[in-house]
């Protein structure tokens, strides 16, 4: 007869939910893939879609802008929610759901017959694709035990990042071959698809005690937030922070969530418990991921613009260009566990950051003329950086939560990292965009016959100043090296602003991260109460 010591745990994953683990895993990544492709891929087809009908919809630069900044906005702002909607409704009926408008939207934004439906289609997959992230995390918390999940957690960090590199490149091939809708129309098949499997495959979980609905606190958070990224994202079109619309809207957003924060913390039953904050494990790990992502999509952001308009390739092979940064992720994303145990998630955090700061400010080594193996090099390290960060981070975020509540530590974790990103593209496009008109104002100026309006729209990008240069015809000719130059000293600058950040961040997780423990060896190390769990994951 078993004693209690040697009975199993009560906390112990179901027998037929752990058979199929993996098989679970396999799906919550095509959902992650098939959202964040969905993502990315417009980046390349930006250009088609600006182009006259019936090739594009003839989509201003601004219109362009917000096709992109209305999937971040909703994205952003209702992150939090859809993890707390999940733990307390099931993060499988979260999950489908979330992909079902993810696909609908993508129906039809392929469908769009001008730019203004377009923007609305893609705020509707954004709202989906909300759904989705904090639910796939939350899930693999649910269906791993814990000595499993930071392999689990690596795979899915590594998903992440090779959805980021193949965006790019499936959107390049469906161009050269289809109209500019096919970018959003593939993803429906492999919603459809997934949906599928995930009623098949895909056990549901929740809060089992999830308490009254905080109704206040969500509409803070919802609030806050989507004012806070809007103000970031305006003032990244603007170029400009000192814009009231600008700096009155985040400074809004930041009083809003103040505001949210203090009613959590005297709520008898808060949506988010924010004494979590308190510890290390949680906190420092939040901040390092948000800092890291801040350099990382920023420098993502304009290297595109490097590669395609100072360099001269094809979206196509700009895509293929990030293949290094893709596999590295890949290759070292699901093995990072083993260098965590062994040294500890402060020094591996740590480290990944030093080699992150160090890949960006290598990037002020390029030129217009540079072997291009130093930039796939670059790329290569950068990968690497990333997977020595991401999933020791988010393991320590994720275990230092009850089981019962990683639907809302996953959103937590996904929104400060898009706040993130949403500020490094604003932030550092900002400083790019201001180096970049100071370094070409002269060359305009002695352009003659360029109106003052003219001149202004040219110096906004090395984009804008090559349109002028093309409309110029053999006259222009003289623009587009300076152009070039005046982007390369401008990336210059800003990846040296990047890689400041990333140092930031090491520094962050060397004084606050927990050091390994002994017997542990895991990253992020829970507290006490956070070994609490559901009796089981559910079927």
């Amino acid at each position: 007869m078993a004693t209690p010591d040697s009975a199993p745990p009560a906390r112990k994953v179901p027998e037929d939910v752990h058979r199929r683990r993996w098989a679970v895993l396999a799906v919550l990544l095509c959902s992650l893939l098939v959202v964040v492709l969905g993502n990315s891929v417009l980046n390349v087809a930006m250009k088609t879609i600006a182009a006259p009908a019936p090739t594009g919809l003839g989509a201003t630069q601004s219109e362009l802008e917000w096709a992109i900044n209305a999937y971040t906005l909703v994205f952003a702002g209702i992150l939090f929610t859809a993890g707390l909607l999940g733990d307390r409704w099931g993060r499988k009926k979260v999950l489908v759901f979330g992909m079902t408008v993810f696909g609908i939207g993508s129906v039809l934004a392929s469908m769009a017959g001008s730019p203004a439906e377009l923007i609305a289609y893609r705020a509707l997959m954004g709202f989906g694709g909300a759904f989705v992230m904090p639910s796939t995390l939350a899930i693999i918390m649910n269906v791993f035990e814990r000595d499993e999940q930071p392999k689990a957690i690596g795979i899915w960090a590594g998903a992440v990042g090779m959805a980021i590199a193949l965006g790019p490149i499936t959107g390049g091939l469906l161009l050269s071959r289809f109209w500019w809708g096919s970018v959003f129309l593939i993803n429906v098949p492999i919603v459809v698809a997934t949906v599928t499997a995930m009623v098949l495959l895909v056990p549901d979980s929740r809060d089992p005690r999830p308490g009254r609905l905080d109704p206040l606190g969500v509409l803070l958070s919802v609030v806050g937030l989507v004012l806070l990224v809007y103000g970031i994202i305006k003032g990244g079109q603007l170029a400009d922070f000192t814009v009231p619309e600008v700096y009155g809207t985040a400074a809004g957003g930041l009083l809003v969530l103040a505001l949210f924060v203090l009613h959590e913390r005297r709520s008898t039953h808060p949506a988010m418990d924010v004494r979590y904050f308190r510890n290390p494990a949680f906190s420092a790990a939040v901040s390092s991921l948000a800092l890291v992502f801040f350099g990382l999509m920023g420098v993502t952001f304009f290297m595109v613009f490097y590669t395609q308009s100072a360099r001269g390739f094809t979206p196509l092979q700009s895509g293929l260009l990030m293949l290094p940064l893709a596999a590295a992720q890949m290759i070292f994303a699901s093995r990072t566990r083993i260098v965590v145990q062994r040294f500890g998630a402060r020094a591996v955090c740590t480290g990944g950051m030093l080699v992150m700061a160090a890949t960006m400010a290598g990037y002020a080594l390029l030129d217009t003329d540079t072997p291009i193996w130093v930039l796939e090099v670059l790329f290569l390290f950068q990968g690497i950086a990333m997977a020595h960060i991401t999933p020791p981070a988010t393991v320590s975020i994720m275990q230092s939560l009850p089981r019962e509540k990683a639907g809302s530590g996953s959103a937590v974790n996904n929104t400060f990292r898009q706040i993130g990103g949403a500020l490094g593209v604003a932030v550092l496009g900002s400083v790019l965009s201001t180096t970049y008109r100071d370094g070409i104002t002269g060359r305009l100026d002695a352009v003659p016959g360029l109106t003052d309006e003219a001149r202004h729209a040219a110096g906004e990008s090395i984009e804008a100043t090559l349109a002028v240069a093309g409309k110029l015809g053999p006259a222009g000719d003289d623009l587009v090296a300076p152009a070039r130059d005046a982007f390369v000293h401008a990336m210059h600058v800003t990846v040296l602003g990047a890689s400041a950040f990333a140092l930031l961040g090491a520094i962050v997780a060397l004084l606050f991260l927990p050091p390994r423990q002994a017997g542990r060896g895991a990253p992020g190390t829970a507290r006490p109460d956070a070994e609490k769990e559901q009796a089981g994951a559910g079927n």
